[in-house]
């Protein structure tokens, strides 16, 4: 990250994104953040995901890799998104409102990981730093963040379950064929 978000900038986003999600639950429209909280790191395009999470277990996650509109307005979108719309979960309901926990990802822009075996992408990777995306040459696309790391934390687990999130045979990436990007995140949480 070139510049990290102040503690009362998190604060904001959290506000904002629980504010959001409960709202979404209740099938309304989300409040906008009042314009004095809104700090220049806030108003500008930023990348996020949010993950919910229900005593310890994921509840969902959704999120997006390249920025497109504001930092806060994309932690908003994912909040709610994360409860209605990953495919993995049943809808959050209102009942399960207290129960979660918020955590927002802040994502640096991908870059492109260079690597010419199997061997040298596994030299190449940082777990605990490097979220990393997979793409192959049919267009399918996936993503786990850095935090995924703890709990796949070999490099050749990592992989494995990258490319079956993927749609793609387990040892996809053995075959050299795909397109391999690395970002990092600033993570913060209730």
């Amino acid at each position: 990250m070139e510049t990290q978000l102040t503690a009362e900038e998190k604060k904001t986003l959290l506000r904002a994104a629980r504010r959001a999600l409960e709202a979404g639950v209740r099938g309304d429209t989300p409040a906008p953040i009042p314009a004095s909280e809104l700090t220049p790191a806030l108003r500008q395009n930023g990348a996020s995901f949010v993950t919910l999470t229900k005593r310890g277990q994921l509840r969902g996650c959704i999120g997006v890799l390249e920025a497109h509109q504001p930092l806060a307005e994309d932690v908003q979108e994912h909040a709610i998104a994360a409860a209605l719309n990953d495919y993995r979960f049943p809808s959050v309901s209102s009942a399960e409102l207290d129960q979660l926990e918020i955590e927002v990802s802040r994502l640096t822009v991908p870059q492109p990981l260079h690597y010419t075996s199997p061997e040298d992408l596994l030299a190449k990777l940082r777990p605990g730093i490097d979220g990393v995306t997979l793409r192959d040459s049919s267009g399918r696309r996936a993503t786990f963040l850095p935090q995924v790391w703890h709990q796949l934390p070999e490099k050749e687990q990592f992989l494995t379950h990258l490319c079956q999130k993927m749609g793609a045979s387990p040892d996809a990436w053995r075959g050299g064929r795909l397109t391999v990007h690395t970002y990092q995140v600033e993570e913060f949480h209730e």
